[in-house]
């Protein structure tokens, strides 16, 4: 086969910027015994979530400490538990600086201090409050295997969410049928998005990044209507008469 046969348009690659759901890693202390303990507790829960899921840590609460971070006991420990550690976020410069001569990325968040950000990233323009981005509306079943995201808006499900299935959205989720799979509201930190199903029986909710994960959630209300929200940092599960 000839070079050209393996070239599409004369180009070897096009870059684009796709947006993926994140599960991140909160650091609230650097007690790596009990950490590496709570964590192997919260895997047994669900292997199959995290099985090789990418995850960014986040040393907002941590970064202040008098104590280093140890990033090779970090790394170590998560690879250990089968995730894949990608990024940090929340560090100082010294530990961003680590971070990335071990080959981890920089995350940015714009909940935090506007000095943590890159300062060409403040000059974006302000979104018009009166736009309103529409809502996706999915009328098929959401088979296992495949993702759907409602970016910038709500997601609306009229058909069964199947196990191994993942559904998210920036704002609202609803779905009007059974939920097996796993539902993601408010990803981009939205603490005021909603999860409403009509029968819960979910691998796991998940609003802005706190979330239940099915053992949690047969506790709760199964298989029953319900809301999902937070109050203050903790999920709430809601049946709805």
């Amino acid at each position: 086969m000839t070079d050209a046969a393996l070239q599409v348009d004369n180009n070897s690659f096009l870059l684009k910027g796709t947006a993926y759901t994140l599960t991140t890693l909160q650091l609230l202390s650097l007690d790596y015994e009990t950490m590496n303990a709570q964590l192997a507790s919260k895997v047994e829960q669900a292997p199959k979530f995290f099985n090789n899921t990418p995850v960014v840590l986040d040393l907002q609460k941590v970064a202040s400490l008098p104590v280093a971070i140890d990033f090779t006991k970090l790394l170590n420990m998560m690879r250990q538990h089968k995730l894949i550690p990608v990024g940090i976020r929340g560090g100082t410069p010294e530990q961003n600086g680590r971070a990335l001569a071990l080959g981890l990325a920089i995350m940015y968040d714009t909940r935090y201090n506007e000095q943590e950000k890159p300062q060409q990233e403040k000059l974006q323009p302000a979104k018009d409050p009166g736009t309103q981005t529409p809502s996706l509306l999915v009328t098929q079943p959401v088979r296992s295997g495949q993702q759907i995201y409602a970016r910038g808006g709500d997601l609306i499900i009229t058909a069964p969410v199947s196990a191994g299935a993942e559904v998210i959205a920036d704002g609202h989720i609803h779905i009007y049928a059974p939920l097996r799979g796993r539902a993601l509201a408010g990803v981009n930190g939205d603490k005021n998005a909603r999860i409403f199903c009509s029968c819960l029986e979910a691998e796991l909710v998940s609003v802005a990044g706190q979330y239940s994960v099915n053992e949690d959630l047969r506790q709760a209300a199964w298989e029953q209507a319900v809301v999902v929200a937070l109050q203050g940092d903790e999920l709430r599960i809601t049946t709805l008469s």
